[in-house]
């Protein structure tokens, strides 16, 4: 159902509520940037811009706040688990879970970058895994099974475009010289996006920058 369009494949209420959230996140001066439809069934995406962590975190926290409030006029709840279709005894089916994915970037990578430090950032994401881990939302060992476009959870490893790792490195980054965001595909959907950003950002401090 990924970008689906039509009835059959995004049902009668969904689009509707999604473009509401929209408009409510903008006219509350949001940076709401864009939606698709994701890949199981009533599973959608919103993306969030933000300058600098603590900007970014706040929107997506008044945001999920909108969107919770907008779904009570439907008679619905949203389902923020990681892992939200579900076999009897919380056995995983075989549909993708739900991720909060986090691009970043700092002056330092989008001005000076380099493939040496780029090395050396992801050697210091490697060593830090578990910290990672545990702030990056409940259930998440549910979700980052190696299997439904994640990376295993106790597993550590980046590629380019490659949206079965841990971290994806986009084409832009590599033809720019290392220089740009990189993507953290592991925090959650019911990741705390306070604990994601700053645990983000204690890894990218361990690193010199000369």
């Amino acid at each position: 159902y990924y970008t689906g369009v039509g009835y059959k494949n995004v049902g009668s209420v969904a689009r509707d509520i999604v473009e509401k959230h929209i408009d409510l996140c903008l006219d509350a001066g949001i940076n709401l940037e864009g939606i698709n439809a994701e890949v199981a069934k009533g599973q959608w995406e919103f993306q969030i811009f933000g300058k600098g962590s603590k900007s970014a975190a706040d929107q997506m926290w008044v945001a999920r706040y909108i969107l919770t409030r907008l779904c009570e006029t439907y008679g619905i709840d949203i389902e923020w688990r990681c892992k939200p279709i579900l076999a009897p005894f919380n056995q995983p089916l075989d549909w993708n879970g739900s991720g909060m994915h986090s691009n970043f970037s700092t002056k330092h990578m989008r001005e000076v970058g380099g493939k040496a430090y780029f090395e050396k950032l992801m050697a210091a994401f490697s060593k830090h895994m578990d910290e990672h881990i545990a702030v990056y939302g409940p259930e998440n060992h549910l979700r980052l099974t190696g299997l439904h476009e994640t990376q295993s959870i106790d597993k550590f490893t980046y590629g380019v475009a490659d949206r079965g790792a841990s971290i994806r490195v986009p084409h832009s980054f590599i033809r720019n010289d290392y220089k740009g965001y990189l993507e953290d595909r592991r925090p959650n959907s019911a990741a705390d996006p306070y604990l994601v950003a700053g645990r983000i950002l204690k890894t990218i401090q361990t690193v010199p920058t000369k």
